[in-house]
């Protein structure tokens, strides 16, 4: 069977707990696991890398406006050297509504990418070699650019129906041994496909309100879907969105269902092209730690 990744995040009072989470992921066999940008992502990989042996892990993603680029760099080489090269730093500008909360201005995405990976190259003279980067992927600009400058791409939320022509983007590092290419999959365990369902749509119903989502959703085939959930955003209607989200739709961007039928969406995913399925739990009985004993369970 081939093993997916999982999503790992650490909150305020079971940091600890988390960690004992990340060996027993190493010690299930699962390929790998990456931190998303909740909480503090490189903290928590610098933690991993001590209770860990074997098991690749990464952030997916750190938002590059959070850190200065130096400082970056002088974090990810120390966790690059003492992980034995088991990290990838993978970085991105993340999205609207969090500028926004946080008050920062960003600049344009590509430059302000290139732009920050030069700096942390240059720092890398004084601060020692800097791990494989991977660049959050959504759309074709910035897929071109993570084949040019980087070591991987990782997207979150994509259409497995569309994913193998986001992959065309990356040309011919696509193909190789050392190239990432991930996906973060919201994923649901529950004999109530139904359930199932209800939850994803809970979580995707932020990131169907940003347009950049949006268009990129009409870009590989979902246009009625998106149209119709710009008209119920437009006119506040929670209920119209959730029809808007249909099933079809919903199961190309997700995972959710019964353990074999999760596991059948992960070898369609390999299918597509996506080295690493990144499985981000959750459940409709519980919270994270419920979540993972579902996963671990489906994947035993």
């Amino acid at each position: 069977m081939n093993m997916p990744a999982i999503s790992l995040a650490a909150v305020r009072g079971r940091r600890e707990r988390t960690l004992e989470i990340a060996a027993e992921i190493e010690q299930r066999s699962f390929s790998g696991i990456y931190c998303p940008s909740m909480g503090d992502p490189v903290a928590l990989c610098q933690a991993i890398a001590q209770v860990t042996n074997e098991i690749h892990f990464g952030t997916s993603v750190q938002p590059i406006y959070f850190r200065n680029p130096v400082d970056m760099a002088s974090t990810a080489a120390f966790i690059h050297e003492i992980s034995g090269g088991r990290f990838w730093l993978g970085i991105g500008v993340t999205h609207g509504p969090v500028h926004e909360r946080l008050g920062i201005t960003p600049g344009k995405p590509l430059a302000d990418i290139r732009e920050y990976i030069a700096a942390m190259e240059a720092a890398s003279s004084q601060h020692g070699d800097l791990p494989p980067i991977v660049l959050a992927t959504l759309r074709q600009r910035m897929a071109e650019l993570s084949a040019e400058i980087s070591s991987g791409a990782v997207w979150a939320n994509a259409s497995c129906n569309d994913f193998q022509n986001s992959v065309a983007h990356l040309g011919e590092a696509a193909g190789r041994d050392d190239f990432f290419v991930g996906n973060m999959i919201p994923t649901v365990i529950d004999d109530d496909r139904a359930a199932g369902a209800a939850r994803n749509r809970k979580t995707l119903a932020g990131y169907v309100s940003l347009p950049n989502y949006r268009n990129y959703w009409k870009q590989a085939g979902w246009v009625d879907e998106m149209e119709a959930a710009e008209t119920a955003i437009a006119a506040g209607d929670t209920e119209a969105l959730n029809r808007a989200m249909t099933d079809d739709w919903l199961s190309n961007a997700t995972l959710y269902g019964s353990a074999s039928q999760v596991r059948d969406g992960v070898e369609a995913w390999f299918d597509a092209g996506c080295k690493t399925p990144i499985l981000v739990p959750s459940s409709t009985s519980g919270g994270q730690l419920k979540a993972l004993e579902e996963l671990f369970d489906t994947f035993a």
